[in-house]
């Protein structure tokens, strides 16, 4: 019934997640809703512990129609084709890129060719026909065609930007479509004596914001969803101890490499994400295995360039609320978890939240099984990620305390699962392929040396001799596309450089 139909809709908190909810929810609502309310504190500053991404942030901009020159400039960012790792493999730095490792043959994925193959001898590198792993490691970009059947149209990118120029560049992009902010500091949130439903947020000041819909955006803070509505926190600290980060930008260094990078310590691990303007730096740490003071020391000692401040520490735990949807009242990004950036997915985890909130919208009547089924897809998205980030931890081959710890603790029973099939005949079982597909687990498995025992006996009706002609073949073809690809800077000053 139209009567009934959601009318306002209140986004509390701006940062990413809150102009991200504010630029779709105005796009692609349309006029289903009356007005999109967005309320901030200019002086509540926001939260940003990485700027990278993954690929499917290109699919939401394209949503919302953006025009990816402009975003490119507007937010300073450049390309990333991948993650590279240091140190977690004490033997050799490994890739996870975003490209498979060629197609099939006769069924049989190309990992487990490349298995066979290393078991007759072959000695070259499963990364050989990784266009993304290659071209990234020749520091060479270009977007792929529109060609699913060349090697030059079977890799993907994300982007690494600035996220607070993404966030006032989304604002802008908001307003324009009707959406209205109003500046405030949130001092209480009121509910509906009858049923416990959020009815309005009280700014200093006395002022009232009353809606239909609330968007809860405010960060680890949780106004709405945890100190009012007390959906509760699942802690998923035993098996990601790391809680601490502390981050600082340092000056550019050369020309922006296409790929984040991330160093293990002693302790934890450092990013460092290169943007047009600046380079991005962190420390994800445990603070039971080293303290603030030398993590900061390791943090600064390990930069490109010199620090443009002091580095910022955040505390935090990792884990989620139990419910990300609560009578009326969704969490998006900090307020819904929070999980560490090792592999770019706190922004991806906004985007599911919307667009699994668009697929499930209600009406004011608030139908308690939408909110249900969101909150089942939600947590398969939280523990997928959560389970895939352990795996990192759990796998890695590195020396020290802090690594024991995480080489022999308990782990959940899904990932325990996936990695004991992977163990036994390099099968890779998916319980959410939203965010990772079987390349990416294959890549974290075999960079870090977690061979499995056996290969997939189909592969063995291929004949070893033809095999081999067809990885050399594809390997050629492989160093041949990317060494054909423009630098990735040279690329950046063609198309898509940011005024300074």
């Amino acid at each position: 019934m139209a009567g009934s139909a959601v009318r306002r809709i209140v986004i509390v908190g701006g940062g990413s997640a809150g102009w991200m909810a504010a630029a779709a929810l105005s796009m692609l609502l349309g006029r289903r809703v009356e007005e999109i309310l967005l309320v901030e504190s200019s002086e509540i500053g926001t939260i940003g512990v990485g700027e990278a991404t993954l690929p499917t942030l290109r699919a939401f901009n394209a949503t919302l129609g953006l025009d990816e020159i402009e975003f490119i400039r507007k937010t300073q960012a450049t390309f990333k084709l991948g993650i590279e790792f240091r140190g977690w493999n004490p033997e050799r730095t490994f890739f996870h890129g975003f490209s498979d490792f060629g197609p099939d043959m006769r069924g049989v994925s190309p990992h487990q060719l490349w298995l066979k193959m290393r078991t007759a001898g072959d000695h070259r590198s499963y990364a050989d026909y990784s266009i993304a792993t290659v071209a990234a490691g020749l520091g060479r970009f270009a977007p792929p065609i529109p060609d699913r059947g060349s090697v030059l149209g079977s890799y993907s990118y994300a982007f690494q930007f600035d996220a607070t120029a993404y966030a006032a560049y989304l604002r802008g992009f908001a307003e324009r479509r009707g959406v209205k902010r109003i500046e405030g500091r949130i001092v209480d949130v009121r509910l509906r004596p009858e049923d416990g439903f959020v009815e309005s947020v009280l700014l200093q000041g006395e002022r009232s914001v009353s809606g239909d819909l609330f968007i809860d955006c405010s960060g680890f803070a949780a106004l709405l969803i945890e100190r009012a509505l007390h959906a509760g926190f699942e802690d998923w600290s035993k098996w990601l101890p790391c809680d601490r980060a502390l981050a600082v930008a340092c000056a550019r260094a050369g020309e922006p490499s296409p790929l984040t990078r991330s160093i293990a310590h002693r302790a934890g691990w450092q990013w460092r994400i290169p943007l047009q303007h600046r380079t991005g730096n962190g420390h994800v740490f445990c603070s039971s295995y080293i303290d603030e003071d030398e993590a900061a020391h390791t943090l600064l000692a390990n930069l490109d360039a010199q620090a443009l401040s002091g580095p910022r520490l955040l505390k935090f735990t990792a884990g989620r609320r139990r419910e990300s949807w609560v009578r009326n009242c969704v969490a998006l990004g900090l307020a819904g978890g929070f999980l560490e950036p090792l592999e770019s997915t706190s922004i991806h985890l906004v985007e599911s939240g919307l667009g699994r909130l668009l697929e499930l919208f209600p009406d004011r009547g608030f139908e308690p099984k939408l909110a249900q089924e969101y909150n089942r897809l939600m947590t398969r998205s939280y523990e997928s990620v959560r389970d895939f980030i352990i795996l990192h931890y759990h796998v890695s081959r590195r020396e020290g305390e802090f690594w024991r710890y995480v080489q022999n603790m308990a782990i959940p029973d899904a990932l325990r699962h996936q990695i004991e099939l992977f163990q036994a005949g390099g099968r890779v079982a998916l319980y959410d392929s939203g965010a990772f597909a079987e390349p990416s687990w294959v890549s974290i498995y075999f960079g870090l040396g977690a061979f499995p025992r056996h290969h997939d006996p189909m592969a063995d009706l291929i004949e070893d001799a033809a095999l081999s002609r067809e990885l050399q073949r594809r390997a050629g073809i492989v160093a041949g596309a990317a060494q054909s690809l423009p630098a990735h800077g040279t690329f950046i000053d063609k198309y898509c450089r940011a005024a300074t």
